[in-house]
């Protein structure tokens, strides 16, 4: 089995390899592209089961996990070993990473037709076939982003960590932005980038602080994660000079690190850039929002996880920083989510709450909870955004579908992939102020035109419903449930009521928007024509989400505590079972909640509760002209849920015009007042000396040089003409030089004598 697992590295090279031929060779031909993206990850999910299933049978293999070393680089006085790692956290990362990359993979097959936003008089070639006119990047694109997640969950340090964690952060900018024609894609993609890099540079810092003050100068999980260095990292005090105070250094480098899972999983305040990421394509908000990106902002702290707990022991406001940061943005986001009418968003910030439930769990000691809901939330979160591409393919196709018939053009149109006419017009919406904000009534995305689409769609309804109902943990039959039930158990466990309660808040109003969801989508009769003509996603779109549903229901059933009555005894909780080893072998600790009843009761009323809550609210949806029933309700409070609280607002007229105005002044002392002018003063004086220098070095040394040079030559000259070989030329010059001798000495003297 060691050799076996010892293939681990190998995980991110065969998307990678899909990547570079895609680019290098295959962008021509869309087709052989697909198949080349999608076998690339379907080797590595071949390769990455295996593995993980060999450490899943392998009794307490978390004692002794794997960690094998590829090459070194030389740094001087010391080396960066660069490997990879495989223990039971990242096992149970390979496991759902694998599978999910799968699922998207084919489900982009089917998703990146002709977009609509396009013209097709520009793009006859891809109009024809039915694809997006850069379906080869696309899937480049994401066979990198692929790499970037396999890489990151197998890497054996937090250099390589971040390494593959940065080619993320780039792929999400591409992605973000892929249909750079819109402007609203270029913004978004921007936003990402920029407010990312603002928390990865700060977990930088933390990493540079981690590699300086460790014991060996190492970032490499196996020796900076050790007890030992803990413990030294424990006892070194250091000064925060900005702050002015004095804390342990290991509660200063978990802070700065944290804020790499604050930008990447966009927790408060760095939350902003994720709902404009919807931008995107649907199999980007899928990579984005499950598989990867965002889960791996709290698989940081997962993996760095002795790090926090030890930080926790000395300092602990670092821990409750965490936490809090946590609750806050798991209520914050969902307050906004209530408010929202584009499908996607909803679940952006659906996804920016379940995050929020993650890092409070990690931040109040529950690993196993926290973990266990992240695999949970990425399988269901996963089926519900692919499930939201479906809806909105359908509902797109059923507005073209409806125009052309409209117009008496029934015949002679291209017949796409899902065999529906595709008029492909722009349509001229007409946008309509409404108390509950402007509706577009040709917009795809928006839930005002959907309604009925369980009887048009009927597997992408169900399996909707299915990942909606683990969203709002139905209890007992979904996976949700469970996770978010021993996460509500850990905190009554540890005491931490505040994020109890804001927690168990949280989960009765996601109940809340989820019902409020499903009923304005699937619900009642179609509210527009788009939603009444809306097919189902073809095969390649509804296959991947029948495959995943049965993990958001079954996987639940691996995390059930062994205190709850019956079912514990049944189905003992196996992820704690394959985690603790490791927790062990890590040497730290973590909650182990008794079953309560009560906790139980407030995890099934919140669910169930806010299911019925919502769908009361909303059961006769949305007739024409009918506004939101929660906007008469509440009032401006609603309004200013759904217009986000106007944070974004906030910052542009804060920071981002404290950075404009910055900009704009140092453009000023550096173009016109101050640098440039001294410059441009330099530069002339500079010049005028040059001119005064090269006049002194003409008339000057030039002129004493050429006078030298002109008397060595006409000397030359003359004296070259007594050189010729004739010897009674050598007899003249003898006697012409004792004539100019006698002239010149001897007659003189003879003079003086006489």
């Amino acid at each position: 089995m060691q050799g076996f697992l010892n293939l681990a590295w190998l995980l991110p090279v065969p998307p990678f390899l899909a990547f570079v031929a895609i680019i290098l060779f295959l962008n021509r031909n869309k087709t052989v592209s697909s198949l080349t993206a999608i076998g690339g990850v379907l080797v590595s999910f071949i390769l990455g089961w295996p593995i993980a299933f060999a450490v899943f049978t392998t009794p307490h293999f978390g004692e002794h996990p794997l960690y094998g070393e590829l090459f070194t680089i030389p740094t001087g006085a010391s080396e960066l070993m660069i490997g990879f790692q495989v223990d039971p956290a990242n096992a149970l990362m390979i496991f759902m990473v694998t599978f999910l990359l799968l699922m998207i993979f084919i489900y982009s097959n089917g998703y990146m037709s002709f977009p609509p936003h396009l013209r097709k008089e520009d793009y006859p070639e891809a109009y024809a076939q039915g694809k997006d006119p850069r379906y080869s990047r696309f899937m480049a694109y994401i066979s990198l982003f692929a790499t970037g997640m396999l890489g990151l969950v197998v890497s054996n340090s937090l250099l390589t960590f971040f390494v593959f964690w940065e080619i993320m952060g780039l792929c999400s900018y591409l992605l973000i932005g892929f249909w750079f024609e819109k402007e609203s894609a270029k913004k978004a993609a921007f936003k990402a980038f920029i407010t990312t890099r603002i928390g990865d540079t700060i977990m930088f810092a933390g990493m540079m602080l981690l590699y300086m003050w460790s014991i060996d100068n190492t970032l490499v999980f196996e020796q900076a994660l050790a007890p030992e260095n803990m413990k030294h990292l424990s006892e070194m005090m250091v000064h925060v000079p900005i702050l002015n105070f004095t804390t342990p250094a290991i509660a200063l480098i978990a802070i700065l690190i944290f804020f790499g899972t604050i930008g990447k999983s966009a927790q408060f305040p760095l939350h902003v850039w994720l709902p404009d990421a919807m931008e995107g394509p649907t199999p980007v908000s899928a990579l984005i929002h499950a598989a990867t990106m965002v889960s791996a902002g709290v698989f940081l702290i997962v993996r760095m996880y002795p790090l926090f707990y030890a930080a926790g022991e000395v300092a602990p406001g670092s821990m409750q920083f965490v936490a809090g940061i946590g609750a806050f943005t798991a209520f914050f986001a969902t307050l906004i989510a209530i408010a929202q009418w584009d499908i996607k968003r909803v679940l952006a910030y659906s996804t920016i709450a379940q995050l929020g439930f993650m890092v409070a769990a990690l931040g109040t000691g529950a690993y196993v909870a926290g973990f266990f809901h992240l695999l949970t939330h990425a399988f269901f979160k996963g089926l519900l955004f692919l499930g939201s591409g479906s809806v909105i393919h359908g509902v797109e196709h059923g507005f073209h579908h409806a125009h052309a018939h409209a117009n008496g053009h029934g015949n002679g149109h291209h017949q796409d992939q899902h065999g529906h006419e595709d008029a492909h017009v722009h349509h001229g919406s007409h946008l309509i102020a409404r108390a509950d904000g402007v509706l577009d009534p040709h917009d795809p995305q928006d839930m005002r035109n959907m309604g009925g689409l369980l009887k048009r769609m009927p597997i992408t309804g169900w399996t909707f419903i299915i990942g909606g109902l683990a969203l709002a943990g139905f209890p007992f039959f979904t996976a949700g449930f469970w996770s978010k039930d021993e996460i509500l158990a850990s905190e009554w466990y540890t005491r931490e009521w505040v994020i109890f309660w804001t927690l168990a808040i949280t989960a009765l109003l996601t109940a809340f928007y989820t019902a409020r969801q499903i009923t304005l989508t699937f619900l009642g009769q179609p509210r527009s024509e788009g939603a009444a003509h809306a097919p189902e996603s073809v095969r390649s779109m509804t296959v991947p989400l029948i495959l995943i549903s049965p993990f958001v229901i079954g996987l639940g059933w691996f995390g059930i505590p062994a205190s709850f009555p019956v079912l514990g005894s049944l189905f003992p909780n196996w992820i704690e079972h394959q985690l603790e080893p490791y927790i062990e072998y890590m040497e730290f600790k973590f909650p182990h909640p008794e079953f309560n009843v009560f906790v139980l009761l407030v995890s099934i009323l919140v669910s169930l509760g806010g299911l019925a809550l919502g769908y009361y609210v909303y059961r006769d949806g949305l007739p024409e002209g009918k506004i939101d029933p929660m906007r008469r309700w509440l009032g401006p409070v609603w309004w200013a849920m759904h217009r986000k609280f106007w944070v974004d607002e906030f910052y542009n007229y804060t920071v981002v015009a404290l950075t404009r105005g910055a900009a704009k002044f140092m453009y000023w002392l550096d173009d016109v007042w101050v640098i440039d002018p001294i410059v441009d003063a330099i530069g002339r004086v500079s010049i005028w000396f040059a001119g005064v220098c090269a006049r002194f070095d003409q008339y000057v040394i030039d002129g004493a040089v050429n006078a030298f040079a002109w008397i060595s030559d006409r000397t030359g000259s003359l004296l070259r003409n007594t050189q010729n070989g004739q010897v009674q030329v050598y007899l003249m010059v003898v006697v012409v030089s004792l004539t100019i001798w006698l002239l010149l000495y001897a007659l003189p003297l003879i003079l003086t004598l006489v």
